[in-house]
C-alpha cells in the first residue's frame, strides 16, 4: 500500500514514525512551507520535514494545496492511502485523490471538540475524560466517519503539555491500527451522529485567541485552574499584575493549584509570605500561583520568582 504522510509539529512524528518502522511503503510526505521563526528569524524546517529529510522520504511543500503543479506532482505518487495528523484544511481535489480514501487523526473523541484546539477546550472546560480518533476525511471538517477511538482519563492537574505527550503516543499507534486495517480490509466505520446524544452537550474547539488566554479572577477557582492547565505551557494563561504604584507587569502563569475557602478579601488580592508561596483572592476561595513568567523574563519556579520581586502590601492582579 502506498502512503502520503501530511503533517508539520511534532504532534505528527511518531504517526509518521510508526508506520516507518512498521515497513510501509511511505511515498511522500507533505508538510508546510519552511519559514523564519524565532528572534533571528532563522528559516526553520518542520518537524515533520526534518523526520522525512532523515529518512530519505519524498517532501513536498506546497505554498497553496490547490496549486496545479503540487496536485500534479501528488496525482504522480499515485497514492492507495492518505494520511493526514496535524494539518491543514485539505481542499476535496487532495483528500479525494487516493482510491482507498484520506484518514485523519483527530485528539478528541468526535464529534466532541471538533476544531483547531481540541487538548486545550477538553481541559478549560474541565472534562474527565477526552482520547483520539481516526476518521475518513469528507467535505466538513471533522465531520468524517469515524474507524477507530481510544479514550484517556483526565486529572484535575493534567496540562496540555502532558496531555499533548500522552495522545501523541496513542495518536500514532491508533494511526497505525487504522492503517493495518484498512490494508486488510477489515474495518467498519460509524457517523458520527451515532455519537451524539441529548444528555451528552457537544462542544467545541474553537482556535485560541489572546483573548481567550485572559484570567478573569472574578470567576470560580475550578474555572480559573482549568483555564492555566489548558493552556500550559502555550500560549499560557496570562493576567496583569498591578503594584502599589499602579505599574502593571504582564504575567503568563503555567502551574497553580486551587484552595476552596471563605474569605472577605477584594477579587484579585495577592496573599504571600514573599519567600514560599503566593495565592490570588477568587470569589470562592484562592488560586496558588507555583510558574509564571514576567514579560521578556524566565518562567520560574515560585520560589525563584519570589527572590527577585518582592510583593508589597496593595499588589493586584487583574
Amino acid at each position: 500500500m502506498r502512503i502520503v504522510f501530511m503533517g508539520t509539529p511534532e504532534f505528527a512524528v511518531p504517526c509518521l514514525d510508526i508506520l516507518f518502522k512498521n515497513k510501509y511503503d511511505i511515498v511522500g510526505v507533505v508538510t508546510m512551507p519552511d519559514k523564519p521563526a524565532g528572534r533571528g528569524q532563522q528559516v526553520q524546517q518542520s518537524a515533520v520535514k526534518k523526520y522525512a529529510v532523515e529518512h530519505n522520504i519524498k517532501v513536498l511543500q506546497p505554498d497553496k494545496l490547490k496549486n496545479e503543479e503540487f496536485i500534479e506532482e501528488l496525482k504522480s505518487l499515485k497514492a492507495d492511502i492518505q494520511i493526514v495528523v496535524a494539518f491543514r484544511m485539505l481542499p476535496e481535489v487532495v483528500w479525494n485523490m487516493p482510491a482507498l480514501g484520506t484518514y485523519n487523526l483527530h485528539a478528541s473523541l468526535l464529534p466532541q471538540y471538533r476544531g483547531a484546539a481540541p487538548i486545550n477546550w477538553a481541559l478549560i472546560n474541565g472534562d474527565e475524560e477526552t482520547g483520539v480518533s481516526t476518521f475518513k476525511l469528507q467535505h466538513e471538517i471533522d465531520t468524517g466517519n469515524i474507524l477507530f477511538q481510544e479514550k484517556v482519563a483526565l486529572t484535575e492537574n493534567t496540562t496540555a503539555g502532558d496531555l499533548h505527550d500522552t495522545l501523541m503516543e496513542i495518536g500514532a499507534r491508533l494511526i497505525l491500527k487504522t492503517v493495518q486495517a484498512v490494508d486488510t480490509g477489515n474495518y467498519q466505520l460509524q457517523e458520527q451522529t451515532k455519537f451524539i446524544s441529548t444528555t451528552n452537550e457537544l462542544k467545541h474547539a474553537p482556535k485560541i485567541f489572546k483573548e481567550t488566554c485572559r484570567i478573569n479572577w472574578n470567576n470560580t477557582i475550578e474555572s480559573i485552574h482549568n483555564l492555566i492547565r489548558g493552556l500550559s505551557p502555550y500560549p499560557a494563561a496570562w493576567t496583569e499584575l498591578t503594584d502599589k504604584n499602579a505599574q502593571a507587569h504582564l504575567v503568563k502563569i503555567f502551574l497553580s493549584y486551587k484552595e476552596s475557602i471563605q474569605h472577605d478579601l477584594p477579587v484579585g488580592t495577592c496573599v504571600s509570605n514573599n519567600k514560599t508561596f503566593l495565592k490570588v483572592a477568587c470569589t470562592n476561595g484562592f488560586v496558588y500561583i507555583n510558574e509564571l513568567q514576567l514579560a521578556g523574563k524566565r518562567r520560574l519556579p515560585i520560589v525563584e520568582f519570589l527572590k527577585g520581586f518582592a510583593l508589597q502590601e496593595g499588589c493586584i492582579f487583574k
